[in-house]
């Protein structure tokens, strides 16, 4: 297992490896590339709610911090109890300093789950203490495995003004033991996430650090208003399908300031597989990413699907910062899903020794059964990829669309990528422009955007307009060099 002995030092060792290889660059990073100031985003940010006006403490319930303790009926007590004051302006359940073993459990409407900053929550390496529950009606099966799957360790479903913050405490899944079952083929259902909320609204998840998740870490699916801020999400680069934040289904998200070092994908959006995504007709729509910076072992830094078969678009994504990882921007699709990926906006975004600065594939992903229809194709449109600059990247890209289906609208402005490969872009089945990009794009990419052109994507408050590429790759070059 990747975490043996004693579990304390490992996630600290994990912690600390990861911010010391991670953060210096970071800083690094943040002094070149002159990132836009916090207080500029553009996302409408959803503020943490006054102090609620009863609080109680996990202690309260009989719950011992010692790590060995099962905690599982003290978390569930506690929740059930300040459920009396929904209607009395909501309640805290506070977290003290120490190391919280627990099972799966659910939170309530109007409640905030406190962490203090030496507060340390444990998922239990028994199986049983994450109860099985249903597929998700856009997935049709588990996403593993035929049938339902494991809930995740903090839980929401159908709830209303929830926070989940603190002093920077951490959520530990203890995931080691689930990679090995994946890794074995020993599971018997889905593997849990750290955190997942269900058909909810207003949510609000910040100043906490999510380790070792055993699957997906942060799951909003059938949301609205959530946002996540100022949170670390830590897992070793080869942990199988440890994603960072996947918005699914959801509509009003926004993601803010967050370092991520996962096994795989940093952010994800995603809507439903196949006929059951095309079915439950949920998209993913109004979704805000700012300053991101991160590293993944085989993902991206932002992706897009393969699950994406209720619709994606309106997504607007700014100051990503990538290092050593697999690709920096990827849509991921295949026949049989349907569904569209439209009116995307990616600006600022670096990468330095990353292997495929931008991916599109349309022969991705598995089905969840043999019932699908390849002839059900998806759209994908209206991508606009601007401001991007890299240094020691294998590959430019790899835009592939599907034969028959071609990928229309992508557009790339002012993108300077240093690239090690003899043959930087292959392009096939696409449509669009590229302008100020070097190396020189691929043939389909029309090399002038028209004047006045509509098919470039931007935001209806963004002028779109041409930046200096010196500005984003002088920083680079110089950081290549130290």
């Amino acid at each position: 297992m990747p975490f043996s002995g004693d579990h304390r030092s490992s996630a600290q060792i994990l912690k600390r490896s990861a911010l010391c290889s991670g953060l210096l660059l970071v800083v690094i990073l943040l002094a070149m590339t002159q990132w836009v100031a916090a207080e500029n985003s553009r996302c409408k940010q959803m503020k943490p709610s006054a102090d609620r006006p009863h609080s109680v403490s996990i202690t309260d319930f009989g719950a011992v911090g010692d790590g060995v303790t099962l905690n599982t009926k003290a978390f569930q007590n506690a929740l059930f109890y300040l459920h009396s004051f929904a209607d009395k302006g909501g309640a805290q359940l506070f977290v003290p300093s120490g190391r919280w073993l627990t099972g799966s459990f659910s939170l309530i409407s109007h409640l905030t789950l406190s962490l203090d900053k030496d507060a340390v929550i444990i998922g239990s390496t028994d199986s049983s203490e994450w109860p099985i529950i249903d597929p998700l009606p856009s997935y049709g099966r588990g996403r593993e495995l035929p049938g339902g799957r494991h809930q995740s360790l903090i839980y929401g479903n159908n709830l209303t003004d929830v926070i989940i913050t603190g002093g920077n405490g951490t959520i530990d899944g203890q995931g080691g033991v689930w990679w090995d079952w994946f890794k074995n083929k020993t599971l018997n259902y889905t593997r849990p996430h750290l955190v997942e909320f269900m058909y909810s609204t207003e949510v609000v998840i910040s100043n906490i650090t999510f380790v070792n998740s055993p699957f997906w870490a942060i799951h909003p699916v059938y949301c609205s208003q959530v946002l996540v801020q100022d949170v670390t999400i830590l897992a070793p680069l080869d942990s199988p399908n440890t994603d960072g934040i996947d918005p699914d289904s959801s509509s009003n998200v926004c993601i803010e300031d967050c370092y991520i070092s996962t096994g795989d994908d940093l952010i994800v959006i995603k809507s439903g597989w196949d006929e059951y995504g095309i079915s439950f007709a949920h998209p993913s729509s109004n979704i805000s990413i700012h300053r991101v910076v991160g590293e993944t072992g085989s993902g991206a830094g932002i992706a897009f699907g393969s699950e994406m078969s209720g619709g994606i678009s309106e997504v607007k994504a700014e100051g990503i910062h990538l290092f050593n990882s697999k690709h920096g921007i990827r849509i991921k699709t295949s026949p049989g899903r349907g569904g569209y990926v439209r009116n995307i906006f990616i600006s600022d975004v670096t990468m330095k020794d990353v292997d495929i600065a931008i991916r599109i594939s349309g022969n991705y992903g598995e089905h969840p059964g043999e019932t699908y229809d390849p002839k059900v194709l998806p759209i994908i449109n209206g991508i606009t990829i601007q401001d991007v600059s890299g240094v020691n990247i294998s590959k430019a890209g790899l835009l592939e669309g599907i034969r028959g289906d071609n990928f229309s609208d992508i557009c790339l402005t002012n993108v300077v990528l240093n690239v090690t490969s003899h043959h930087p872009w292959k392009c096939s089945f696409i449509e669009g422009y590229a302008n100020l990009v070097s190396p020189e794009s691929c043939e389909p990419l029309e090399k002038t955007v028209p004047d006045q052109s509509s098919v470039c994507y931007a935001p209806d408050h963004l002028q779109p307009q041409l930046s200096n590429g010196n500005r984003l790759m002088n920083p680079f070059l110089r950081l290549s060099s130290l």
